[in-house]
């Protein structure tokens, strides 16, 4: 079994693992940049209906999400424990896009209340199962930071060519190629070819996973047991919330863009090709150089700076009254993004190798999984946030649009997400990351000014069974000793 490099552990090659996230980044983010132009100007959907089901599925989102996680580091069958998972959300997640866009145009009311909830709870739900057991691969397969930093850099560029798909090309499709500006029936055809090309990705990376049987075979604590530790642990709470204030403003961008450009700035919607299309270029471009930042100066430092560019780029944003001013301000949060997109995960990982240090276990489905529940606040959030605009702007609908849309949405994807990622930079300051790796550390310094920790303090790996102190796992050479 080979280790390191380019390659992750079986010989599955990087990109074959990295090309999982080009698939993920489909359908989802089609559903959160479409879903206000589609439902709710289109269709006629209540935008505070909206907000209601986003809020529901937040709770239902918080329960699933380290359910599955727990349930993936448990099973056991002879294609491990992560592949089973990862076909069947594939398929549930491509079939359930295609039905969310082929609403029949009929629907209204509480049924059309009911089409939308059944198939965004069916979606996201899909999601969080691929997602948990794609992510819980990283820090599996890939060991110390300078590879997983790699692995990492390279799974979020095919992520960015799946944003450009989602985000740039689909109001286009939509409202210009296979459609018009009002109609819903370009949309029925894009989940189409969308669902195809995700599902075929999503299958060529799950169908040649190849985990560490070592891992497989691996016993763990009951669910309730890991999930007390995993919520005592204050890094779970502080890198979560953070995670959150970088998510949370992307979501307002993504489910209010279109309507910014239709309604703030005067322009048919598929400008937004422009404007999206332009920032994932920029968080294409600055992607490499993030990950050179986090090779020279370590994770932490890229991560706050990232927060930094990510919050700054919210005020010229605000302030644009064209396009190409709106270019320029989307720009420099495209850089808070990029240095995001390149760091975060690496934040996330390195509180699991912490974990493992501690408690010798490998539980990276389970605790990314719960790391999950922040990145579902998004939904909630930026639907409260929206449905908000209702009560603030008078904007209900399409149909409804009050006295001043063009302020709702300016407000919704200037001053909301500002707010939340300024909080951001501030957590990021205050939190002291642990340090990469699931190796005692020498000096075990997670960064400069985090106090050491001696090998004794960490070097005894122990499991918590029915009240009792049970003997762990037996270490191996990547392990703690």
């Amino acid at each position: 079994m080979r280790r390191g490099g380019g390659r992750a552990t079986g010989s599955m090659p990087t990109w074959r693992y990295s090309i999982g996230m080009f698939g993920l980044a489909i359908p989802i983010n089609t559903i959160r940049v479409s879903t206000l132009l589609f439902y709710v100007d289109i269709l006629g959907l209540d935008v505070r209906a909206y907000g209601t089901v986003m809020a529901v599925y937040a709770v239902l989102d918080a329960v699933d999400n380290p359910v599955l996680g727990h349930l993936s580091d448990r099973t056991r069958t002879r294609w491990g424990r992560r592949r089973p998972w990862l076909v069947v959300g594939a398929v549930l997640l491509t079939a359930g896009l295609v039905g969310f866009f082929w609403a029949p145009s009929t629907l209204d009311g509480v049924a059309l209340v009911a089409w939308f909830a059944f198939f965004a709870i069916l979606c996201e739900a899909a999601d969080s199962m691929y997602a948990a057991n794609y992510n819980a691969l990283l820090p599996e397969l890939f060991r110390d930071e300078h590879r997983r930093a790699g692995a990492n850099s390279l799974r979020q560029a095919f992520q960015l060519i799946g944003f450009a798909i989602a985000l740039a090309a689909t109001p286009a499709l939509t409202t210009s190629v296979f459609g018009a500006e009002d109609s819903p029936s370009g949309f029925r055809t894009t989940a189409l070819l969308y669902a195809g090309l995700a599902l075929a990705a999503l299958l060529f990376m799950a169908l040649n996973v190849r985990e560490d049987p070592a891992r497989v075979a691996e016993g763990h604590d009951g669910f309730l047991t890991g999930a007390r530790v995993i919520l005592r642990n204050p890094h779970f709470w502080l890198v979560g919330l953070a995670t959150a204030c970088y998510l949370v403003p992307l979501a307002f961008v993504l489910a209010g863009v279109q309507l910014y450009v239709k309604y703030s700035l005067g322009l048919p919607v598929a400008n937004s090709l422009w404007l999206i299309g332009s920032s994932i270029a920029i968080a294409a471009v600055a992607l490499p150089v993030w990950t050179g930042l986090v090779r020279r100066r370590g994770a932490p430092f890229a991560w706050r700076l990232a927060f930094v560019f990510l919050a700054g780029g919210f005020v010229p944003f605000y302030l644009a009254t064209s396009l190409a001013s709106a270019i320029a301000g989307l720009g420099v949060v495209a850089l808070g993004w990029s240095g995001l997109l390149a760091t975060n995960d690496l934040i996330q990982a390195r509180v699991v190798d912490d974990d493992i240090r501690r408690h010798g276990q490998h539980r990276e489905g389970l605790f990314l999984s719960a790391f999950g529940f922040f990145s579902r606040l998004t939904g909630a959030t930026a639907g409260i946030g929206l449905g908000s605009l209702g009560l603030l702007f008078g904007y209900y609908s399409g149909n409804d649009p009050g006295p001043d849309p063009g302020a709702a949405f300016r407000v919704a994807v200037g001053v909301y997400p500002f707010v939340i990622a300024v909080l951001g930079v501030i957590l990021s300051l205050l939190i002291r990351v642990p340090a990469a790796g699931t190796e005692v550390p020498a000096t075990a310094s997670s960064e400069p000014g985090t106090p050491a920790r001696s090998a004794r303090q960490t070097a005894r790996p122990r499991t918590v069974r029915a009240g009792r102190l049970a003997k762990g796992p037996a270490p191996r050479h990547d392990e703690v000793p």
